[in-house]
Parts: C-alpha cells; structure tokens; sequence
C-alpha cells in the first residue's frame, strides 16, 4: 500500500515565546516492508532545523527559534510504501539489545491492580505469542477508547483504573504488562490508514512491539485489537510515549500557548512522483 500523510501542528501564544527549542520525531525510515518515498519537514519560521538521530535510531530534527515568535506552524508531507509482513517488524535500527525494553518507566509501570489483571488475562496461555494476543485483546475490550480523561503524561495503571483512554494509554497497559510477564515491549509511534476511509484524524497513532524469540519484534495494536498491517506506518520507537513522541521541547516565555493538529492519511496514486 502507498500510504500519503500530511500533518500540521500550529501553535500559538498571547504573549510572544523569547526563545524556543524543540526535538522533532516526524520522520519514519525505511526498513523491510516500509519504504520511505519522498518525506519533507517545513517550519514557517526562518528557525534552524539540525537533522540527526536519536539514541533508539530514531530521524529527530532539533529546531533552534529565537524570538519573539507569537506562533509557529510544523508541516510534514510525504509518501511511504508499506508490505503486510503479517506483524513482523524487520530491517529496523536495533541498537540495544531487547532486554532493555523490560525496563519499567514511570509511565509503564504496574500497581497490585494491574498485575492482577495482566496475571489472570495470560494465564492458561501458551508461548508468548498467545499471552501477547490475549492481552492485545483484553484491553481491547476491557478499556474504552476515551479522547477525554487522559493527557500525555497519564500513567498505564492510572488509565488501567479509569478504563478509558486513547491510543497511548492502551498502549501503555499493554506495554506494562508485558513486561511485567518478563516480555520486552516498546511503543511506537506513527500513522495508521484507516479502513472506513477516514481521512482526516485529530493526531498520529501509537501501538506496541513486543520481542518474541523465535520471530522477533512483532507490532500489536490494542486500540483496534489487531497486529499491524501494511495500513501502519512506522515513525519512532521508545520506552514509552516521551521516547518517541512527535515533538517535545521548551520555550521561554510566552503565555496561554494554543496548539491545533490537524492529519490527513489517505491513499496514494503510484504514480505521484518521488
């Protein structure tokens, strides 16, 4: 599938912002089943934007903007094609090894509750790939999809008490209780093309990996209850959502800072040019 994303991010402040420094996750790399055709970072501002990686091998542009700014638009465009490999992840930079993504974080981790839970849902479960199925499941089921309880820095037990939340929450029960069974798990971030047709989304997607011994990395998504398909494409990876989240940074100054994001993932022509 040739998959076609644009998103926006705009921002906006009552006061202008003396200076503001942000580090962009926005750009997926190409590995086997996803090529990367054409892919273009924009600022409205004469801001210096330093291409590099990250320490999980991540494309990160760090962007430099001095004052005063009272707004600042991020625009991404590009065209990626993807290969069902039937959730296999392969080809991608790997450099630590996957015991490190058992390492609990302060967004993964697990209360009695969630222990409890994750503990009932695997047993009886045979091999890893059936207990990540029938935990991928489980909260699938069992939490709600939910655009208002929760923010960015809401924990997987305290989603897992409220059971609602959106894509990241989910995400991070699943990833919790993983590897609280002693399963390494790491979140993704990127884009989903969506099956009913919806073109226009509120924000990017987020789903889990989790290392299976004798296949490897394998995607699972628990907001939809299905491993990742040739509709996903794959941006950044972490430990959890603040290790691969699009943009993160500080500014100084500026007060009542407004954000709108606005992403379109449609279906590309194979013969729009590279």
């Amino acid at each position: 599938m040739r998959i076609a994303i644009q998103h926006r991010t705009q921002y906006s402040y009552d006061t202008p912002a003396r200076s503001i420094i942000q580090m962009l996750r926005l750009t997926p790399r190409s590995h086997e089943g996803q090529t990367v055709h054409r892919w273009h970072v924009e600022v409205d501002q004469d801001a210096d934007l330093r291409a590099g990686e990250d320490a999980f091998g991540n494309i990160m542009h760090v962007l430099s903007l001095p004052g005063p700014v009272d707004s600042l638009t991020l625009s991404l465009h590009g065209e990626v094609e993807t290969a069902g490999a039937d959730g296999i992840v392969r080809g991608t930079v790997e450099r630590f090894p996957p015991r490190l993504f058992l390492r609990e974080t302060p967004l993964t981790g697990v209360n009695p509750d969630l222990r409890a839970y994750a503990d009932a849902v695997v047993r009886g479960a045979t091999g890893t790939l059936d207990r990540l199925h029938a935990l991928m499941n489980a909260i699938r089921a069992d939490i709600a999809f939910d655009t208002s309880p929760t923010n960015v820095t809401t924990t997987a037990a305290e989603a897992f008490t409220l059971k609602r939340g959106v894509c990241q929450d989910l995400t991070h029960v699943f990833i919790a209780c993983a590897r609280d069974a002693g399963i390494p798990a790491r979140y993704i971030g990127g884009h989903l093309y969506r099956s009913d047709g919806a073109i226009l989304q509120e924000a990017g997607h987020a789903w889990a990996e989790a290392y299976v011994e004798e296949l490897g990395w394998v995607g699972f998504d628990p907001a939809n209850g299905v491993c990742v398909t040739d509709s996903y494409v794959r941006v950044s990876a972490g430990l959890d959502y603040l290790g691969a989240a699009p943009v993160r940074g500080t500014r100084m100054g500026g007060t009542s800072e407004r954000m709108s994001v606005d992403v379109r993932v449609n279906q590309a022509s194979f013969q729009s040019q590279s």
